[in-house]
């Protein structure tokens, strides 16, 4: 992991949304892709989609739990 910044800013930010609502992350860490991942596999969210264009990783989780 280079940073869990991407990790912990998306664990405070999905607590702010409703279950079933949509969590966009744009991450520059090459790293969180495999840990935002692993992040939703231990919680139960659900990734609905991951993009990676131009060193920018797009990241939409649905809110499960």
């Amino acid at each position: 992991m280079y940073c869990p910044g991407p990790v912990l800013e998306t664990a405070k930010a999905i607590k702010q949304i409703n279950v079933g609502e949509v969590l966009e992350v744009l991450a520059t860490d090459p790293a969180a892709k495999p840990d935002i991942e692993a992040w939703a596999r231990r919680t139960g969210n659900q990734i609905l989609d991951i993009k990676q264009d131009n060193g920018v990783t797009r990241i939409l989780i649905k809110r499960v739990k």
